[in-house]
């Protein structure tokens, strides 16, 4: 199932991936201390990541959205019409 465009929200900042990392992982069933066990990280760290810290290490970030599907792409759009 291919998503619409209604379905994609914007990520401009940290807290937005976080919100989407959290929805992401609600949707699959998942547990915080779930995700954190399987990338041999604490579930306070998942939590923060949810809660928009800026500080989080991109690594960290991109390995909790690899293991829960999460597409990353950059749009080609410029926001010009």
């Amino acid at each position: 199932m291919t998503p619409t465009q209604d379905e994609f929200r914007p990520i401009k900042n940290a807290r937005d991936l976080g919100l989407a990392i959290r929805l992401r992982r609600k949707a699959l069933g998942m547990t915080q201390e779930y995700v954190a066990a399987q990338i041999g990280i604490a579930r306070v760290t998942v939590g923060a990541i949810e809660n928009g810290k800026e500080t989080a290490q991109v690594g960290i970030v991109l390995q909790i959205c690899a293991d829960l599907g999460m597409n990353l792409a950059e749009s080609s759009s410029t926001g010009k019409s």
